[in-house]
């Protein structure tokens, strides 16, 4: 829900959440947009997500009402104060069309390291399972990707990036392809 909220033009604070079930945040009047999501993937560890600036500085600004807006959740509930991150967030530049492709792929396909941590170096040993996976895994923009409607879908923008996969067989396609790999 953060990864919606925070991005706009309009300050967000946690009294806006306090009241709200999951799916009723996701219709929090919350001004234009200042990112564009194209793929996105919560783990237990570390998050990735493919951004797109929408408004000059606007990549900053959601990366730090994002990361500032979790802080001050994770710190109320465990009931602590103090930052949460080791340092800034990491980032790349995207230039080229084939990589940003890749990226697509890579961080819908992150979760399956919860079930086999090495299968980019061994290769999938059960694509079946990992297909399963994937398909009940409620933290990622895989979901929105095969057109599963749900209120996370607000959270991306896939108009804003190359449409790589014009139809859900197209992305399972990839998806397919990546699964099948084997060194």
């Amino acid at each position: 829900a953060l990864l919606y909220t925070c991005n706009s033009t309009k300050p967000i604070h946690i009294s806006n959440f306090e009241t709200k079930n999951f799916s009723e945040l996701f219709d929090i009047e919350r001004g234009e947009p200042i990112v564009a999501i194209g793929a996105w993937c919560l783990m237990s560890n570390h998050f990735h997500l493919m951004l797109k600036e929408i408004r000059e500085g606007g990549i900053s600004l959601f990366m730090q009402r994002l990361l500032t807006a979790y802080t001050m959740y994770f710190n109320k509930r465990a009931h602590r104060q103090g930052t949460l991150y080791e340092g800034p967030y990491k980032f790349e530049l995207v230039s080229n069309d084939r990589y940003l492709k890749y990226l697509s792929s890579y961080i819908h396909l992150n979760p399956v390291k919860l079930i086999d941590s090495k299968w980019k170096e061994n290769s999938i040993k059960d694509k079946g399972a990992s297909k399963k996976f994937l398909d009940e895994y409620a933290y990622s923009s895989y979901l929105d990707h095969k057109g599963i409607i749900r209120p996370q879908n607000k959270i991306l923008n896939k108009t804003a990036f190359p449409e790589y996969f014009q139809t859900t067989k197209d992305f399972n396609q990839e998806i397919d392809s990546w699964l099948s790999f084997s060194k």
